[in-house]
């Protein structure tokens, strides 16, 4: 480790004696004072009568738990940087562990590789905070219900975040794939913040028609338009104090992105067909599959929008990009899957998980829980083998096959009508069909709005 500030005293807090042993000399460096102990209540008292720059401590402590030390050491010591360790973190633990103070969390398993870089990290934050003199203040508990699966870096790296920003009112811009989750970690930001006592309204933007998206936001009055027969409260008046998630907000069309930079600027809207403002006290939380920034070069997306929305912006990763959380995923999966079905128990093979993690899996977590679900409904024992995994034996179209196909079907239309639109919506009604009737999967698979999903199927019929 590098030479260290002459202030720096680092306390390492675990009840592995072997650990403590390994980390001191591993962690040793010139101007380092390292302190250690087998309990938190010896913790407490090192930090009462000494100044220490960076705790390392483990979640697991007797007689009361890391995230309990957590809140003790910043209460005593609020500019102290406390990192904390386990053998399998939650994402609870990691949310709240970031929202109370915590510099960072470790995976043990991780340690010998991950360890001394975020300690030194943690001391150069140290030296910066005593040029500047601002140290941290104290950060609030909270408690949230969301569940997310994960023991990869990268998917931590999203629950620290959500941890962060959750407390603040800061619009949240979350991007990814189809499939990765944005809405769970939406449902995070809003559980974990200050207005988690209040409602999270969700509105698909790429789902409902445009001329009835202003109304479903902004409300309307009586008469307003065809159909409106009484007054209705848009979703800015109902999530008022809490919180707005706009999924598929890349689908958004033009003239409705004006009316909502209006809200974002200074929280006044009206609804359609009057002339009273209104005002709203909402936070934003938007996602996308879409890259925004390419919306924006080509016209389809306001820059001035883009930048209201992206004050933090939350990227979730593929699954291809943590293939060490498909084991716990499909052992999740396979759990919900069976007890709502009142199905017998049934395990997954290490060899059925080695065929999952071989899959680049376009369709993500989304495409990963469907394939659990039809080996369950496929599987001929209580053990999922490859075989029983539908990826594992699906043959990929040659050319040559998939030009047969494209005959086939062409030759199959009907005459007189437009080739290319029949073949649209056969294209469409397919997709549907393949997502069990799931619009909202099809819409994704397509890469097409779900008005134009069904339009496209309103002509089939």
């Amino acid at each position: 480790m590098p030479e260290s500030s002459s202030e720096d005293t680092l306390l390492l807090v675990d009840p592995d004696l072997d650990f403590l042993d390994w980390a001191t000399k591993h962690l040793s460096a010139k101007n380092l004072r390292v302190l250690r102990c087998d309990n938190a209540a010896n913790a407490v008292k090192v930090i009462e009568k000494t100044t220490v720059s960076v705790v390392v401590a483990a979640m697991e402590l007797e007689p009361f738990d890391g995230m309990e030390l957590l809140g003790r050491i910043l209460q005593q010591s609020p500019q102290t940087l406390v990192i904390l360790t386990a053998g399998f973190p939650t994402t609870g633990q990691i949310i709240e562990a970031t929202q109370r103070g915590a510099h960072d969390v470790l995976r043990k398993e991780s340690l010998a590789f991950e360890l001394r870089p975020v300690v030194e990290s943690a001391l150069q934050t140290q030296d910066d905070r005593r040029s500047a003199g601002k140290p941290d203040a104290e950060m609030p508990k909270h408690d949230g219900r969301v569940k997310m699966i994960g023991i990869s870096r990268a998917l931590q790296e999203v629950f620290k975040l959500v941890g962060r920003v959750a407390r603040s009112d800061a619009p949240v811009l979350i991007a990814g794939e189809s499939g990765t989750g944005k809405e769970l970690v939406a449902k995070a930001v809003h559980e974990y913040s200050p207005r988690r006592q209040k409602e999270m309204i969700t509105i698909n933007c790429g789902a409902i028609p445009e001329n009835l998206l202003e109304s479903e936001l902004f409300g309307h009055e009586k008469g307003s338009f065809t159909g409106a027969i009484a007054r209705r409260a848009g979703r800015f008046e109902q999530a008022d104090g809490g919180t707005l998630f706009l999924d598929e907000i890349g689908d958004m069309p033009l003239s409705i992105q004006v009316k909502l930079l209006r809200v974002l600027q200074d929280g006044s809207f009206s609804r359609v067909g009057a002339n009273e403002t209104l005002t709203t006290d909402v936070r934003i939380v938007a996602a996308t599959h879409k890259n925004l920034s390419d919306e924006v070069a080509a016209g389809r997306f306001r820059e001035d929008l883009y930048y209201r929305l992206n004050v933090v912006e939350i990227k979730i990763p593929a699954l291809r990009e943590r293939l060490e959380d498909i084991p716990l995923l499909a052992e999740y999966f396979l759990q919900r899957i069976t007890r709502k079905n009142g199905m017998a128990r049934i395990r997954i093979s290490a060899e059925a998980i080695a065929t999952l993690q071989t899959h680049n899996w376009p369709g993500n977590v989304r495409e990963l829980e469907n394939t659990i679900a039809r080996a369950c409904a496929l599987a001929s024992s209580q053990i999922l083998l490859p075989a029983d995994i539908p990826l594992a034996s699906a043959p990929r179209k040659s050319p040559a096959a998939f030009a047969a196909a494209m005959d086939q079907l062409i030759n199959a239309a009907p005459t007189g009508v437009s080739l290319l639109e029949w073949l649209n919506a056969e294209i469409a009604a397919r997709v549907l069909e393949r997502s069990d009737g799931d619009f909202k999967e099809a819409s994704n698979t397509l890469n097409l709005p779900l008005a134009e999903l069904r339009k496209l199927l309103a002509r089939k019929k």
